[in-house]
């Protein structure tokens, strides 16, 4: 079971917040709106998928790898390597 299970509805909220965004942006372009006022937007919604992404993280480590690191072995280590593979493609986003 994903270790996201428990807040599963709260992320596709947010999901479908985001999504409402998105179209919005699409909106504001159709509509010609200010380039300011787009990147604003455009900011705004990276920024709530960051958070999304964020949460996910930390209930990835709180769950998944620590049943990984109670486990122990190459489980454990491919829980860790997937993490800081994961850490590594936010920071550069």
């Amino acid at each position: 079971m994903p270790g996201y299970t428990a807040n599963k509805q709260d992320h596709l909220k947010r999901l479908r917040r985001i999504e409402g965004q998105t179209r919005g942006l699409q909106k504001m372009i159709e509509e010609d709106k200010y380039c300011i006022d787009v990147l604003t937007q455009i900011s705004a919604a990276t920024k709530a998928l960051e958070s999304v992404a964020l949460s996910l993280l930390e209930e990835h480590m709180a769950g998944c790898m620590v049943e990984a690191a109670r486990a122990g072995g190459a489980e454990a280590d491919e829980k860790v390597r997937e993490a800081a593979d994961a850490i590594a493609r936010l920071v550069r986003s």
